[in-house]
């Protein structure tokens, strides 16, 4: 994941918790409903920008698990 994939991620789910913390009535479909509408509205602006659509992103080459196998494994060799 690119910083501006991250950054993107971030912006979403900071904005998500504090329109939830806002709402008087908490329920699973207003906060489903609040994750798709800033998710939605964070894709537009993307767009709006010229920005890359993350699905449009580079996959890495490595998948999530191997990376921090592989760190546990440097940080291993390192305390040794």
């Amino acid at each position: 994941m690119g910083s501006a994939e991250l950054g993107a991620n971030v912006f979403r789910i900071t904005q998500t918790e504090s329109l939830l913390e806002k709402q008087k009535e908490k329920s699973e479909y207003k906060a489903t409903n609040t994750h798709y509408r800033v998710g939605k509205a964070i894709r537009k602006t993307i767009e709006e920008l010229g920005g890359t659509m993350p699905e449009e992103l580079p996959t890495p080459d490595k998948s999530l698990k191997v990376i921090e196998k592989n760190n546990k494994l440097l940080e291993k060799k390192e305390v040794i």
